[in-house]
């Protein structure tokens, strides 16, 4: 007799919220995660047809259910396991407020009374990076291979697709709509508040140079106003003179050079210097260095990217999903969060974004990193392709594990972020931490989870501050 008195219980809905690991799916009990605090708080539960229930942190239940089989882990992290029986589907309203951002991203669930889910995800910065490298093995391809081509400029993606941005906002907007829809599939989410900025860039450019701030008709008369381009700008701005020659003669011709690369510093103003034909010859051989005190101004790309990315998420998100999406703005968040006294975080912004402030917060979060899950260069490099592979790159899989694996160190989790082909491997955890300077056996490894596109690990909630209700608030 398989669980007589296990069928006779309420479903799952009612039970409360948390997780739990069982030794199913691990091989190791629950009291001994517990001694080791590597046990997530929630438990999220989908129905037998997929659908989504309520969490619970009722982890005996849990762990009676997964032992006799009526039920199963789907996913371990978040850990999430789904009923095999059928169980009633009634749920609560639930809130899901994202802090939208350009390097990261505060997520948190919360119903009227708790917190249920809460997440800092770190989107891909590598796009440019890679997009750069493509470009330049292109181009050394055609090059090689076939004659001159002159440009064109009508058959651009940008000049045949209405609404074409850039790949790498593009990247941003779906990393931020993928993230939104994988809460979804384990949450019975009702309603969904994003905040969405916008920058003054040439009042915050004045603040940082101590100029006045721009008033009314200042907005039009930028910088580089009444100027045909910005290299017509820069020339004008440094005075026709080479700034480290200082040479500023008629007859010797004049570049303009970028401080960083255009890959990282882009063709910003403040990234542009004038050098002579000579100095800027001498530069790039090594022969020559800029003066100490040009260097390359502050960047305003994440302003920029929020900027040009906060309508077209929000269109996009009332199209892909079947749940009501609102947009808030910051403001906003700032006097609901002062009101509650939370601490300065993406996910405390995003606990006030959800409309419920006052909900009670968790003890842990998920801190997730999104990486390039597939390099095609390393299956390109196989000889029935016609590829030869690099000499200093090591095998796809070795002795078993590959790039980003999840592995058991000494009964903690890390990813693999290096690795050789002796066996030996870089593990780390997701905020970058080495362990035993990034030279660990296989032996003393075992592997949690294959790699996936997003890196996920639990973390301790340090900023968790006391829990005040509305009354309190209002009183202080």
């Amino acid at each position: 007799m398989v669980g007589n008195n296990l069928l006779s219980i309420k479903p799952l809905i009612n039970i409360g919220e948390g997780v739990i690991y069982s030794s199913i799916c691990t091989g190791l009990s629950l009291q001994t995660y517990q001694k080791r605090k590597e046990v997530p708080y929630m438990v999220y539960v989908l129905d037998i047809d997929g659908q989504p229930l309520m969490p619970t942190t009722r982890h005996g239940k849990v762990r009676r259910l997964l032992n006799n089989h009526l039920a199963k882990v789907v996913k371990r992290c978040p850990f999430t396991i789904q009923l095999l029986y059928q169980s009633t589907k009634e749920t609560q309203p639930v809130s899901l407020g994202v802090d939208a951002g350009s390097k990261h991203i505060g997520m948190a669930a919360t119903t009227e009374k708790k917190v249920v889910y809460q997440e800092e995800l770190s989107p891909r910065n590598d796009v440019v990076k890679l997009l750069s490298a493509r470009r330049t093995l292109r181009r050394t391809r055609r090059n090689r291979k076939t004659r001159y081509r002159k440009p064109r400029f009508n058959n651009r993606a940008h000049s045949k697709h209405k609404g074409w941005l850039a790949p790498s906002v593009e990247v941003k907007i779906q990393e931020h709509i993928t993230a939104i829809k994988r809460i979804c599939q384990i949450l019975p989410i009702s309603e969904i508040h994003v905040e969405t900025a916008e920058f003054d860039l040439q009042r915050l450019k004045a603040m940082d140079e101590g100029s006045p701030l721009p008033v009314g008709i200042d907005y039009q008369l930028g910088e580089q106003y009444d100027f045909y381009n910005t290299r017509q700008y820069v020339l004008h701005r440094d005075g026709y003179t080479c700034q480290c020659c200082g040479t500023h003669d008629n007859n010797i011709k004049l570049h303009v050079h970028h401080i960083e690369s255009r890959q990282t510093g882009g063709d910003a103003p403040n990234n542009l210097i004038i050098l002579c034909e000579h100095c800027h010859k001498a530069l790039h051989e090594g022969k020559l260095e800029l003066p100490k005190g040009k260097k390359r101004g502050k960047s305003y790309r994440d302003a920029t990217f929020m900027g040009v990315m906060r309508k077209t998420l929000l269109e996009r998100l009332k199209k892909e999903i079947d749940v009501p999406v609102e947009g808030t703005y910051g403001y906003i968040t700032k006097y609901w969060r002062e009101r509650a006294g939370l601490e300065k975080s993406h996910i405390h912004d995003a606990v006030c974004i959800s409309k419920y402030p006052y909900a009670k917060p968790l003890d842990t979060y998920y801190l997730t990193k999104a990486v390039r899950h597939h390099n095609r260069q390393i299956h390109k490099s196989n000889f029935s392709k016609g590829g030869i592979r690099k000499r200093n790159q090591a095998p796809y899989l070795v002795k078993g594990f590959r790039l980003f694996d999840k592995v058991l160190y000494q009964g903690k989790s890390y990813f693999i972020f290096g690795r050789r082909a002796t066996g030996y491997f870089d593990i780390r955890t997701l905020d970058g931490t080495k362990i035993n300077k990034g030279s660990i056996g296989y032996r003393k490894l075992r592997i949690q989870d294959t790699a996936k596109a997003y890196l996920t690990e639990t973390k301790k909630e340090a900023r968790a501050i006391p829990h005040m209700n509305e009354f309190t608030c209002v009183l202080a």
